[in-house]
């Protein structure tokens, strides 16, 4: 399949220029490319790019993903911006996967970016109410990254409980967030308050260059059995 995109976006990640092609009408509507997916990088390569020590950054032990090889995984994907920039930065063992109608648009990105990755990333269809497909990832991972996927009330359960199933007890999700539905809002964190302790990661703590107001990234972890019980 020979895709053609509107416009191709390029984005330094550790010094390495790594590019995206985006054609919302062509992809699917969630592929578009956006500041959610890179606020997911930024909070370590805010470090990374102004030469600061990890330790000086206060989510040092969550990023060092160079030293504690972790399994990750990305939920709607898209053309693939958060995950092959979190790939460059140490996240070397993830897999990215999405909906079938995204995946020629997100192979064709990393066929594009495969000079700057130096490897093929893995990719899985997944469809977030499959309990076959989620099996077939063989979870726990140790970390699961989302940008901009909450956006339709439909499937705010089917992504808690993706979210649920994928995510170790002692793993965490990386989000990226901006309102689109309020609806699906308001779904969303009433779920997502059952089942994770949440914290908003700070602005100042975020890269100046892509830390927009609409635009935030929480970090969740799985509350243990205990603070689940009311």
């Amino acid at each position: 399949m020979h895709l053609q995109p509107s416009y191709v976006l390029t984005v330094d990640c550790c010094f390495i220029k790594i590019s995206y092609c985006h054609d919302q009408d062509r992809y699917h509507d969630h592929t578009s490319f956006d500041y959610k997916s890179n606020n997911l990088v930024v909070i370590r390569h805010k470090a990374t790019t102004y030469g600061l020590k990890l330790n000086d950054n206060p989510y040092a032990d969550l990023l060092d993903f160079r030293s504690k090889r972790r399994r990750a995984i990305e939920l709607g994907t898209g053309c693939g911006a958060a995950g092959m920039a979190l790939y460059l930065l140490g996240l070397v063992d993830i897999v990215l996967t999405d909906i079938s109608p995204v995946m020629p648009a997100l192979k064709h990105n990393l066929k594009r970016n495969k000079p700057v990755l130096n490897k093929a990333l893995k990719t899985s269809v997944l469809y977030w109410n499959n309990r076959d497909q989620i099996r077939a990832l063989n979870p726990p991972f140790d970390v699961v990254i989302a940008a901009d996927v909450v956006y339709i009330e439909e499937s705010a359960v089917q992504l808690l409980g993706a979210m649920e199933e994928l995510v170790s007890d002692d793993g965490v999700v990386l989000l990226g967030y901006q309102l689109r539905s309020p609806e699906a809002h308001k779904l969303f964190w009433e779920l997502c308050e059952k089942a994770f302790v949440i914290e908003k990661v700070p602005h100042e703590d975020l890269h100046h260059d892509y830390c927009y107001e609409e635009a935030d990234v929480y970090i969740l972890k799985k509350k243990k059995k205990k603070e689940n019980v009311e």
